[in-house]
């Protein structure tokens, strides 16, 4: 059944992609290994998690099948340690204050861990981000950190309202022509993100069924 779901998935953005590369992200969070695994047997690598504990035992038990994880839940403080050894994105930066800990607790034996800030392209009181007139003050920021790269901008938005912020993401990215990362676009919306310049989707009831 997963693979099955992972077929359509994959001919939903074939079917509107041009020109950009889209990746698919299959958002696991309270799924098991299990259900992981037979996505793995049909192809996938990517995995986005949002709670940490959760991830590291899926992490462990999946290990050396050449697997990417991205780390795509609220951040806090606390956990930004472990975030930085095991994932190879984070899609959920917010603040100055967590990208430094991730850049000065990234292990040096490991690639610079790709980072992504999460805009709140609504302004929505109940959500994380930047907003969009922090955004270019904190861009020059990541010049200073040697062990972590900036790639992008991940966004939420409201989904009555989705093409809009979208659009508005797309200008966003223009706007820094050094990066080339847009993770946006989940089950309801793929289609909209990725007419909107999406290079990453995030995807999860399509493939792994309802969240318990």
């Amino acid at each position: 059944m997963i693979a099955q779901n992972l077929a359509k998935i994959h001919h939903r953005i074939d079917a509107v992609k041009h020109s950009q590369e889209v990746t698919l992200i299959a958002v696991s969070k309270t799924k098991p290994a299990t259900d992981l695994q037979q996505a793995i047997d049909a192809g996938q690598r990517h995995f986005g998690e949002n709670y940490l504990q959760e991830a590291l035992e899926k992490i462990e038990t999946l290990k050396g099948q050449d697997l990417i994880w991205h780390f795509i839940g609220p951040i806090q403080s606390n956990k930004t340690k472990q975030i930085a050894e095991n994932f190879d994105w984070v899609h959920s930066v917010d603040r100055l204050k967590i990208a430094k800990r991730l850049n000065d607790q990234r292990p040096e034996n490991l690639e610079k861990l790709n980072v992504l800030l999460q805009v709140n392209i609504d302004n929505e009181p109940t959500k994380s981000g930047v907003l969009i007139d922090e955004i270019d003050a904190l861009v020059t920021h990541f010049e200073n950190f040697p062990n972590i790269s900036l790639r992008g901008f991940m966004c939420i938005p409201d989904p009555t309202n989705s093409a809009s912020s979208f659009a508005k993401m797309s200008e966003i990215l223009k706007k820094h022509a050094n990066l080339d990362a847009l993770s946006m676009g989940m089950s309801s919306d793929l289609e909209l993100a990725i007419e909107n310049g999406a290079t990453f989707v995030r995807i999860g009831s399509d493939i792994f069924g309802k969240r318990a």
